[in-house]
């Protein structure tokens, strides 16, 4: 056909958006008078999609009416005095004239090319051709999806008429044809576009506007690339390293790691580490690391890969609380970001087994001890499929408390399918603790073969072994982000570390700092010299052999330094001094307020929460420049420094390993803001053989704890194979062994018996204490107890699990209730008893303002008022006491104190004790409340401990008034910050979560704008978890049962 050319202006008419009745199109074309060209320039020629086709003439310029978007996609579209619908029917006419003239044509004389004789409707020829794929490139997803089925139809036809032998007897057939039944195949044709295009523009007409374009075209593109992600991790190979637009994840995750953490670009290694072939196919993997080298980062990227491309739940095991809330704090924003759960397993926290989601994943962030009862309560009800990525990290501090030679760390990581499960290698070695994560390795291996596991690491001395424990691949790497030079210091001198001199030491320099002769006295290893070479411009860590020799380090310094430091940052620090005291209600530390006005302050385990959050922070921020501290601080939050001092080479009496060395000198350079960071040892010449190993030897190795003390953690261990039906026969837990680190190294550790007699000899125990049973049937099958199930699921140390249950049982026979002491008593951990040695003054003078009913409570668990009299008033004691019982009264008493006072300051005071054992003994309390909760409900015996140890865990875990308990669920939120909150008016959790952080920030004092971007994110987070539980429960009472019986048809009569 020879149409012209129809050139398409688009123009606004009104600014104001009409009104529509959803059953009309209103598509007109306007024609602009004296403005066509060539022939035909007043009518239309041809049906137009956005270019006009090649094979149409010149035609004047058309101008067309559309919305601020697109011709289809909302209610305005193409303005004209007739219907474009009737412009096409005017089109598809004249092809069918021009049809018939070439059918006329063939007829009389047939083409020697029979195929060329083969008759194209309309549609095909040229109304079609006019639908191109070029013509609909910038069309909405709508027109696009028209098109394609117009051409589809087209495709369809020719294939049909190309199947057939084209001969003039079919024209002569086609002359013969009823021209009225000719007619309703051409109607028939002309409505199969006209109808598909109406069909089409209706529903573009009825889309709801309420929701943003802008919105609905980035979630479309972020789904289209998590659907790309998975396509292409699933068809992955070594020859395709390329996941996707940022390692297999939608771009929108690159851009909240610039947002959120600021990281424009990964490291080199980062990427390579990504990019390896075991990662891409899912196998095991272990790369290890210097301290401070981004390990992390790595592990989060492939946590958010399974939770958006593999939708699977992942499990993140930090070593302590305060941790566990930190990156709970840190990643809620992702969470609801990218439409994912982040859940808190810490203390008191946490729901074993953990809520069932249909629709969305989760992010469990768990202490060790929560993560092994979290993996035991997905074995127990057969979810762990569901689990697909495990995460343990920063364990590493738990190295300073272990013992001896068997220390050493790994971090693993489960790789084959669906769990991921990353960890700092180094914490196997760590005793006990380190026992519960080789035991929750080996379950989430033993129990899902579709694992994967990715460890991570400082560098190990047996890193073979750990590859043969989780049949890993090994990819290490020596990069620091910013360079790291380790010196040694001896008397006046300082040498550099460098393994290549014969002696591991190389001169550096002489110390410049002029010292009188009293000052030599009181600072004979010249710190004062060599903080000063930093502070206050840079940052810098003197590390401690004890807490008690923080304090007094800090107090050194600040005697010496000049009154140019107190001007530093002189507001801030005044700020910081009032949120001090404000935390303490009322009460600061000392110390604290004598060297904060220099910049200075000591970390330890004696400060409370309060205090340790708002030291951390004025570090973090630069009000602070130095912090005295013990060893723990390498292990835990991220505090790095221009210069870390280590005052001596000993942790208390004991000398340093090399993985604590190398954990605190890690700390030196903070990435982006130095260009070198500096780590000096101060050693004295007796310590010079052995320093000289500490700085230049290899790392130590990694060995099993689960032989340490007695064979406790074997012990667990099978009792839990036992009770989780994984095994019921020695056999079955001889294989289960086979895949544990233990079993790799019982040539090192099975020395005295071998392993077969080990656990021959903990099954014996186990049967002994009545644990588990022995069913002599046809063949031997060993079944857990009652209170063998109650033992793991409370995750009861074995040593005590007697004790608690006879201790339980005998509560009940008399079990005070006016008063929270029975309750207390019963829950107070027996594993700080050890610790206790009470002033007998405090605890008489304590027990006499006990009511009757209480004392008597107390003489019932064998604590008569006699006993604490005489030993008050210095005398002996010839009958017979449990000490043991004694000293938990007096713990029990300090817990009581505090659910009635709330103040740590004032009950540490009352009873003569330091303020962090005080926050200790809370927090072990709350959390062992916990177990005995779980233990119990395990015990039909046990039934009234359910509701009253429910609402006791609850006061113990936050120790405030009830009306904060609400704002400090919220991971971060402390009591000062709480009553903060209730009193500007955020008094619920709802509150919190719809709260403008601005607003935060200009009615709180002294709240920073990124801390209540954090605090209004997991408080967002947390509400969301509550709600998505109770839904979640909703739809569980909704669904059909799968096992309902058959229903028999009813009489429609009766109905």
């Amino acid at each position: 056909m020879s149409c012209g050319t129809l050139h398409v202006k688009i123009k606004r008419v009104c600014a104001r958006k009409r009104s529509r009745d959803v059953l009309k199109t209103r598509l007109f074309l306007v024609r602009k008078e004296g403005r066509g060209g060539g022939r035909g320039a007043g009518s239309t020629k041809c049906l137009l999609s956005g270019r006009s086709s090649s094979t149409m003439a010149e035609h004047g310029a058309a101008e067309y009416c559309s919305d601020s978007e697109d011709l289809f996609g909302e209610y305005d579209s193409i303005l004209e005095d007739t219907s474009i619908l009737a412009k096409l029917e005017e089109v598809e006419q004249h092809e069918r004239l021009r049809s018939e003239n070439r059918q006329s044509f063939r007829t009389v004389q047939p083409s020697a090319d029979p195929m060329s004789q083969s008759p194209k409707g309309p549609l095909t020829d040229s109304v079609l051709h006019e639908l191109e794929d070029k013509a609909f490139e910038d069309l909405p997803p709508s027109q696009l999806q028209f098109q394609e089925q117009i051409q589809d139809q087209a495709k369809k036809s020719k294939l049909q008429v190309g199947n057939k032998t084209s001969t003039p007897s079919h024209t002569e057939a086609a002359g013969e044809t009823n021209s009225e039944d000719g007619s309703r195949r051409h109607s028939k044709a002309r409505r199969s576009v006209a109808d598909l295009l109406k069909k089409t523009m209706l529903g573009n007409a009825v889309t709801p506007v309420g929701v943003s374009r802008t919105a609905l075209l980035k979630e479309a593109v972020v789904s289209e690339e998590i659907s790309v992600a998975m396509q292409a991790m699933e068809t992955i190979s070594a020859e395709t390293p390329d996941l996707g637009p940022f390692f297999g994840l939608p771009s929108k995750v690159k851009e909240l790691m610039h947002k959120l953490r600021g990281i424009q670009k990964l490291y080199d290694w980062q990427e390579a580490c990504l990019n390896l072939e075991c990662v891409q196919q899912r196998r095991n993997l272990i790369y290890s690391l210097p301290t401070s080298g981004g390990k992390t980062l790595v592990a989060e990227i492939l946590i958010l890969r399974e939770l958006l491309c593999r939708k699977k739940d992942c499990l993140f095991i930090l070593p302590y609380i305060s941790l566990v809330q930190e990156k709970v704090r840190g990643l809620a924003t992702f969470g609801l970001e990218l439409d994912f759960m982040v859940e808190e397993y810490a203390g008191s926290k946490g729901k074993f087994p953990p809520v069932k989601r249909r629709n969305k994943r989760s992010l469990y962030i768990a202490t060790i001890e929560k993560a092994h009862s979290l993996v035991n309560s997905l074995i127990e009800s057969s979810r762990l499929d569901h689990l697909g990525l495990l995460v343990v990290d920063e364990v590493q501090t738990l190295l300073s408390s272990v013992a001896a030679e068997v220390k050493g760390r790994n971090r693993r990581k489960l790789t084959a399918g669906f769990f991921l499960l990353v960890l700092q290698l180094h914490m196997l070695g760590d005793g006990s603790r380190g026992a519960v994560i080789e035991m929750t390795l080996a379950k989430v291996r033993y129990m899902s073969k579709a694992t994967q596991i990715i460890g991570m690491s400082a560098t190990l001395g047996n890193i073979k072994d750990l590859q043969m424990f989780l049949g890993a691949e090994n990819y290490t790497n020596d990069f620091r982000p910013v360079q790291l030079k380790e010196y040694v210091k001896l008397n006046d001198t300082i040498y550099e570390v460098d393994p290549k001199e014969e002696n591991c030491f190389r001169f550096s320099r002489m110390l410049n700092y002029k010292y009188s002769s009293s000052m030599q006295k009181i600072d004979p290893d010249h710190i004062i010299a060599l903080v000063t070479e930093v502070i206050p411009l840079h940052s810098c860590l003197v590390f401690c052999p004890t807490k008690k020799n923080c304090e007094n380090v800090a107090g050194m310094i600040c005697k010496y330094l000049k009154e140019d430091f107190l001007q530093h940052r002189e507001a801030e620090k005044a700020v910081l001094l009032q949120e001090l005291k404000a935390g303490g209600n009322g009460s600061m530390c000392p110390v604290l307020r004598r060297t904060v006005p220099y910049g200075v302050a000591y970390h330890h385990s004696g400060l409370t929460a309060e205090e340790r959050k708002l030291v951390e922070e004025a570090y973090s921020r630069g009000v602070l420049c130095l912090l005295a501290c013990t060893s723990t601080l390498a292990a835990g939050i991220n505090l790095p420094a221009r210069r870390v001092i280590l005052r001596s080479p000993y942790v208390g009496t004991d000398f340093l390993k090399r993985s604590q060395y190398k954990q605190m000198v890690g700390r030196a350079g903070r990435a982006g803001i130095d260009t070198i960071g500096e780590s000096i040892l101060i050693l004295q010449e007796k310590d010079r053989s052995m320093a000289k190993e500490l700085v230049c030897a290899p790392m130590e190795s990694c060995y099993s704890n689960l032989m340490q003390d007695d064979g406790k953690g074997i012990l667990s261990l099978i009792l839990s194979l036992i009770g989780l039906n994984i095994s019921s026969s020695l056999q079955q837990v001889e294989q289960f062994l086979r895949g544990t680190l233990l079993f790799v190294q019982q040539q090192q550790l099975c020395v005295e018996r071998s392993l077969w007699d080990t656990v021959q000899r903990c099954v014996a125990t186990l049967l002994e204490k009545e644990l588990i049973t022995n069913t002599a049937t046809h063949s031997p099958s060993l079944q857990v107890t009652r209170l063998g199930r109650a033992a793991y699921k409370g995750s009861v140390d074995l040593s005590y699990c007697s004790v608690l249950y006879k201790d339980l049982l005998k509560g009940l026979e008399g079990l005070q209730l006016s008063s929270h002491l029975h309750l207390v008593y019963l829950v107070t951990p027996y594993d700080l008893v050890p610790q206790c040695n009470p002033d007998w003054m405090v605890y008489f003078r304590q027990f006499t303002l006990l009511s009757a009913s209480e004392q008597k409570m107390s003489a019932a668990v064998g604590v008569p008022e006699s006993f604490v009299a005489r030993k008050a008033a210095g005398q002996t004691v010839k009958k017979s006491v449990d000490l043991v019982a004694v000293k938990r009264m007096y713990l029990a008493l300090v817990l009581f104190s505090l659910l009635k006072d709330t103040d740590v300051w004032a009950v540490a005071d009352r009873f003569q004790l330091s303020r962090g054992f005080v926050q200790t003994l809370l927090s072990s309390a709350s959390a062992f409340c916990c177990c005995v909760l779980h233990f119990t409900e395990e015990l039909e015996e046990l039934w009234p401990f359910k509701a009253l140890l429910l609402e006791l865990t609850r006061r113990l875990s936050y120790c405030v008034k009830a009306e904060l308990i609400p704002l400090m669920e919220v991971a971060g939120v402390l009591e000062f910050r709480a009553k903060q909150l209730y009193n500007a008016g955020y008094k619920t959790l709802s509150h919190l979560a719809n709260a403008d952080p601005a607003v935060l920030c200009g009615t709180l004092e002294h709240l920073y704008q990124k801390q209540a971007n954090l605090m209004v994110a997991s408080a967002k987070m947390l509400l969301n978890e509550k709600a998505a539980a109770l839904q979640e429960e909703v739809d569980e009472l909704l669904t059909l049962p799968a096992d309902l019986p058959p229903q028999q048809h009813q009489n429609p009569q009766l109905l």
